[in-house]
């Protein structure tokens, strides 16, 4: 892969694998190979984009840092056990590395929340390079007020407020490619200090670059507690890491993506904003993280699940914003190009009116999962489990939107189902060790035996030899894998 010279416009967008992920937990950037972040929202995961290019096309901003001419790229990685993003590339027999990272302990500090550090170094001699930086706020790609002092320029939209600055001093105009040279005695290091409703605190470009490597001691150190005998170790690692990067440190709320309307399948319509937590991959992480020995961050995720969720108990969100609260309504962005043409760019999420039923299931097993490791409910903590096994055992024969969240009519779905017993199957086993009724005790188990029995009898499709999608549909559905794992039938069944 190359990178290319200058101008947004005159960039074609790579593939979305080709993005590296830079955090601090609260918000991220997606950082091309050819060294452009295009996407970075502040001040926190879901606010407006201060860099949009992924889906808003040039008009929506761009902050590049990397060859001036046309250069291949001899290596791309994450240092290790860091969330620190290293691209190299070639320009003739002189490498160009570009390192970069956002800082993410900034509490008790008199420091911006959101610090980026990119740092443009040589070796083998000196190598012309481009600085182009961009800033659109939002929706409208509104661009910035400016103001300068010698050390930095400072890009203002009403109460938020963005900072460059740079070593040696550099005047970069917004929108302009800036040309550099970077030669190995001196590399080019940029600060990015974002404010919001707050002042802006000015980092030195040279302490911003030790803020960055005291933050991958950090990294280090929460990386050393994983569990030494969890197999394929470094690649646990770096899933791990980058989870730890999308939860939201505030609040603990695991984002499910720090992006919206990135399509699907490039050039179609299926472009969703997921930049809000789904309950159901709260409690994937859940277990997740104690499976290796993290019951920290596992206890983290429940508690904020069952803060968020309780002014709507004891119906579960099929998704919630990072501090709790309901989604925005879904809406277009007409004036957005989307990536690779897919339309429409959403915000929002509509999602969030539906009934899912196997969310409940996936929370009540995370809570199982935690029991399970020695971690016994609070009494809060169980009274809002049983509300949810409650509404289930009241709900679980009314269809619902499912798992691939149809926008279409609601059907009769078999995960659902399935996800449903598993709920009340839980449930019961936390019953075991506390405390529950006996009259609720054996409802819940009539409701266990009734659910299993409809499924099997109205979710197999004898034609085909499986379970289908939904009761009566002759679509396959590979959500339907995790059936050998319940118990509903027997692991040796043919009709698993």
């Amino acid at each position: 892969m190359t990178a290319g010279p200058g101008i947004a416009g005159s960039r074609p967008l790579p593939s979305i694998g080709d993005y590296g992920l830079i955090g601090d937990t609260r918000t991220a950037a997606l950082v091309s190979s050819d060294g452009a972040m295009d996407w970075l929202c502040v001040p926190r995961f879901d606010g407006p984009p201060v860099f949009g290019r992924l889906v808003g096309g040039p008009p929506a901003g761009t902050f590049r840092a990397g060859p001036a001419r046309a250069a291949a790229v001899v290596e791309r990685r994450y240092r290790p056990l860091t969330a620190t993003l290293e691209t190299t590339w070639a320009v003739g027999d002189r490498r160009l590395t570009l390192t970069e990272g956002m800082v993410a302990e900034v509490t008790g500090r008199l420091l911006p929340a959101t610090i980026v550090v990119r740092r443009l170094s040589s070796e083998g001699g000196a190598v012309d390079a481009v600085v182009e930086f961009d800033p659109r706020l939002g929706e409208h790609h509104r661009p910035p007020r400016l103001r300068r002092d010698r050390r930095t320029m400072v890009c203002q939209w009403g109460s938020l407020a963005v900072s460059l600055g740079c070593t040696p001093e550099l005047t970069v105009e917004p929108g302009r490619p800036t040309p550099i040279t970077v030669t190995p005695e001196r590399p080019v290091t940029l600060v990015l200090a974002v404010a919001h409703r707050e002042p802006l605190v000015h980092v030195d470009p040279a302490a911003a670059w030790d803020l960055l490597a005291r933050d991958e001691a950090r990294w280090r150190a929460w990386t050393a507690q994983i569990d030494e005998s969890v197999p394929f170790r470094a690649a646990v690692e770096r899933s791990l890491l980058t989870l730890r990067l999308l939860t939201y440190s505030p609040s603990r709320a695991p984002v499910a993506a720090p992006t919206t309307s990135l399509p699907e399948d490039p050039g179609g319509v299926r472009n969703w904003d997921y930049r809000y937590v789904w309950p159901r991959d709260a409690s994937i992480g859940i277990g997740a993280f104690l499976g290796v020995g993290k019951p920290e961050e596992a206890r983290g995720f429940l508690s904020w699940l069952l803060h968020a969720s309780r002014l709507e108990r004891p119906r579960l969100p099929v998704l919630l914003t990072l501090d709790g609260r309901h989604a925005a309504p879904e809406r277009e962005l007409p004036r957005w190009a989307g990536y690779a043409g897919s339309v429409p760019v959403r915000t929002g999420n509509g999602a969030a009116d539906q009934h899912q039923l196997d969310g409940y299931g996936w929370v009540v097993d995370a809570a199982w999962v935690l029991v399970q490791a020695g971690h016994p409910l609070y009494s809060e903590t169980w009274r809002a489990v049983r509300g949810f096994v409650d509404l289930v055992v009241q709900r679980w024969q009314e269809p619902d939107a499912g798992i691939w969240e149809i926008r279409d009519d609601t059907a009769q779905h078999v995960h659902s189902k399935l996800m449903a017993w598993l709920a009340v199957d839980r449930a019961l086993r936390i019953a075991e060790t506390h405390r529950l009724r006996s009259r609720q005790r054996q409802r819940w188990q009539t409701a266990r035996e009734a659910i299993a029995a409809e499924v099997r009898a109205r979710g197999f499709d004898p034609v085909k030899g499986s379970y289908a999608r939904s009761y009566g549909s002759d679509d396959l559905d590979a959500a339907l894998l995790v059936l050998p794992l319940l118990g509903v039938e027997d692991v040796d069944s043919p009709r698993v």
